[in-house]
């Protein structure tokens, strides 16, 4: 049986963190996350990454990275 486990990550060392889609769109493969998104108690609440391939930007909750389903640590 396979489990997956949910990697540890510290929201306050992601800016500049690289990280590989496990299932590319539109050949968007590699990012950075270039920007933290912080709630009113300056809590990292989401980040902002940026393809590589085309500076499109997207922000999604930092807690997705955890899932290695959809999100890999590096460029792979």
């Amino acid at each position: 049986m396979n489990k997956m486990k949910s990697r540890q990550i510290n929201p306050e060392k992601l800016l500049l963190s690289k990280w590989t889609a496990v299932q590319p769109a539109n050949k968007e493969k590699h990012f950075l996350v270039t920007r933290l998104v912080r709630d009113e108690q300056e809590i990292v609440v989401a980040c902002v990454l940026e393809a590589v391939i085309n500076h499109r930007e997207i922000e999604l909750d930092w807690h997705l990275l955890k899932d290695a389903s959809i999100w890999l640590p590096g460029w792979l």
